[in-house]
């Protein structure tokens, strides 16, 4: 995977700004061969920005430290007419004593990377920073926000003055290893809590291998086990058994980062198309246990985005065009393209969230592959009550599903709802319709398609009519499960 690490380490030679190569080090404890794969095949995949910023009021001159969380940036190829695709990504800025835990964490990495050179030191900070006090925020507004860590140097989350010991801090140790698992445990419980519905969009969905029920591999032996997946269809599950509705919305790309005829990309939605039957055959029992007649798409729903436009005139020509018969000269002719999802964000009743750089599959959730890091957060004063909440992430979610969907109504003031999830089941196939029409007419509408799978009533996935490929593409929608990569590379 080409980051161009040590192109970035040669720009900042003799500057001001220190860089410093960060592989995914192996634990203090693993055999060579288990060092090696953690070295090789695992990345620090951690996004923060942590700087210092002037007091509110200008009323001191010390300065308060605050943090941008998950910032992403993508490059394009101009002269050949654009980016690849769009990008859509999530990030936030934490103040307040949750953004000198990310400093914590920072320095934590800098000092096993490189040591103690360049950091400044506590006392310098002590001149310079004003602490924060606990629920100091900068709007009237108080929440509760707590990070959570996947690392591999055996610290936890929440970051206490006092450090506590590992079991006070729910982790789960190996043989002389410590594996924190925090932002998968703060998924489970978020879900666990969950009282109407959730949203999700993430760059992967794919785990929980124990459930799937494969006739052509042995489950156990992909090592998919987060359990995130498989909580989602037992809290469908739970909700049916009790009469109650609840509704799941799940957003991903329509593939992973890469070739989408890849290996390695098939292979990954391979395993998504195995998760997703799982679910929804899980539901689909559910509903026939109780006898009713509803779909599990009314419960359960995955979608993608996309967009396409018709040519403007006075629009930008490039010089070059794309080498034919490529996935982005048909691409660019058709005048669609898929937006990337690269999101890692999970809401719940409209009370809860989590952000971070950590995805739903193995790599991210498992606490001893890729490190990551995330915050969740919730306000207390839209918790003690019976109302729905409508606070600043009931508004953060209206916004994205306005940005998704650019059409109102009164139905997503209340997702868990039927009317609700039909409704914007209705508008994503509506503009799938058009995305993947072989005649162009009008801009899309909206942004939100549907994934592009049909699901039965009994939770069996099978193509779309017309549609074995991505458009465009010469890909599989279900993937192809490789013959020879490993899963741990590709889960």
């Amino acid at each position: 995977m080409t980051t161009h690490d040590q192109g970035t380490e040669e720009y900042f030679r003799n500057t001001k700004v220190h860089c410093f190569l960060c592989p995914r080090n192996p634990d203090v404890g693993k055999s060579i061969i288990q060092g090696f794969q953690t070295a090789t095949m695992f990345t620090h995949h951690q996004k923060t920005i942590v700087v210092d910023s002037e007091m509110p009021g200008g009323e001191s001159q010390k300065r308060r430290i605050k943090d941008f969380h998950q910032p992403n940036f993508t490059g394009s190829s101009i002269r050949k007419g654009g980016p690849r695709e769009p990008w859509h990504d999530i990030h936030c800025k934490l103040e307040g004593p949750v953004a000198w835990d990310v400093l914590y964490n920072f320095e934590q990495r800098w000092k096993k990377q490189v040591g103690e050179r360049f950091l400044i030191s506590i006392g310098k900070l002590e001149e310079i920073t004003v602490h924060p006090l606990k629920n100091t925020f900068s709007n009237d507004e108080s929440w509760n926000v707590q990070l959570f860590r996947s690392i591999d140097n055996g610290a936890a989350f929440g970051f206490p003055e006092k450090p506590l010991d590992a079991t006070q801090m729910g982790l789960v140790s190996g043989k002389n290893n410590v594996i924190d698992r925090s932002i998968q445990d703060a998924y489970i419980h978020a879900i666990r809590r969950a009282k109407n519905f959730i949203y999700i969009e993430n760059q992967y969905f794919l785990g929980s291998s124990f459930g799937w029920k494969s006739k052509d591999i042995k489950d156990e032996d992909i090592n998919a086990l987060h359990l995130i997946p498989k909580e989602l269809s037992l809290k469908i599950v739970s909700k049916i058994e009790s009469g109650e509705r609840f509704t799941v919305y799940i957003v991903v790309p329509m593939w992973p980062e890469g070739i989408p005829e890849s290996a390695s990309v098939q292979a990954i939605l391979d395993w998504q198309r195995r998760t997703m039957e799982m679910m929804y055959t899980d539901i689909s029992e559910a509903l026939q246990r109780r006898g009713s007649n509803e779909h599990p798409k009314d419960y359960l729903t995955f979608f993608c985005l996309g967009n396409r436009q018709m040519e403007k005139d006075g629009e930008y020509k490039p010089p070059e065009t794309p080498e034919p018969d490529t996935d982005y000269k048909r691409a660019q002719q058709a005048r669609r393209f898929m937006i990337y999802v690269h999101s890692k964000m999970m809401i719940v009743d409209d009370e809860y969230i989590i952000i971070g750089s950590a995805n739903i599959n193995q790599r991210s959730m498992d606490g001893s592959r890729d490190s990551e890091i995330a915050m969740g957060a919730f306000q207390p004063e839209h918790l003690a009550t019976t109302d729905p909440a409508r606070g600043q992430i009931y508004a953060f979610r209206l916004s994205l599903w306005f940005e998704h969907l650019r059409v109102p109504d009164n139905s997503f003031l209340h997702p868990e709802s039927l009317e609700c999830v039909r409704r914007v089941n209705q508008i994503a196939e509506k503009h799938w319709e058009l995305y993947s029409s072989d005649t162009l007419h009008q801009d899309l509408p909206g942004h939100l398609l549907r994934y592009p799978v049909e699901v039965s009533k009994t939770g069996h996935l099978t193509a779309l009519p017309g549609f074995e490929h991505f458009p465009d593409t010469k890909a599989r929608i279900f993937g192809n499960k490789s013959e020879y990569l490993p899963p741990i590379l590709t889960t």
